[in-house]
């Protein structure tokens, strides 16, 4: 299943700087909490503490799915659907 995923306000940096990824995801990928693994094993590059707390993104990341505040459609048991744009913003800022 294809994805698109973009990473913004700062969560890029954990990715190598990459805001923007097309990415084929294997069959055993069905729900955001398994993607959300499977970004921790295959593209995040450092300080997996910055975007993950336990199985779930770190408080303080908004989650958009086409658009749609994740905790709207379930959180981590949404279903990903083929061309999902997932959108990972973090709103943590040094000041």
């Amino acid at each position: 299943m294809r994805l698109d995923i973009e990473f913004s306000g700062g969560a890029e940096l954990l990715f190598n700087k990459q805001k923007e990824f097309q990415i084929d995801i294997p069959s055993t990928v069905i729900r955001l909490g398994d993607l959300l693994v499977w970004l921790e094993k295959n593209l995040l590059q450092e300080r997996p503490e910055l975007f993950l707390q336990g199985k779930s993104v770190r408080p303080g990341i908004l989650v958009l799915v086409n658009d749609v505040d994740y905790s709207l459609l379930g959180e981590n048991e949404y279903i990903l659907k083929e061309m999902d744009k997932i959108l990972f913003i973090s709103s943590l800022h040094g000041g």
